[in-house]
């Protein structure tokens, strides 16, 4: 996973389309490994996951 969070340091990331409009939002960077973080609290933690579990969890809701 160490290779997932190096990419996700240099990553461009964007507003996920189901975040709310307020500042309560999720970003996501999107590639082979699919990296997520709230917008307050951007350098705490990122998430990465498999780009295809992420579109399964799309699909899904």
């Amino acid at each position: 996973m160490l290779q997932a969070t190096q990419s996700l340091t240099t990553a461009t990331w964007h507003k996920a389309s189901y975040s709310s409009t307020g500042d309560d939002c999720v970003e996501v960077c999107e590639g082979r490994v699919t990296g997520i973080r709230d917008t307050k609290h951007r350098t705490d933690v990122e998430l990465a996951v498999p780009a295809h579990e992420w579109a399964a969890l799309l699909r899904a809701l």
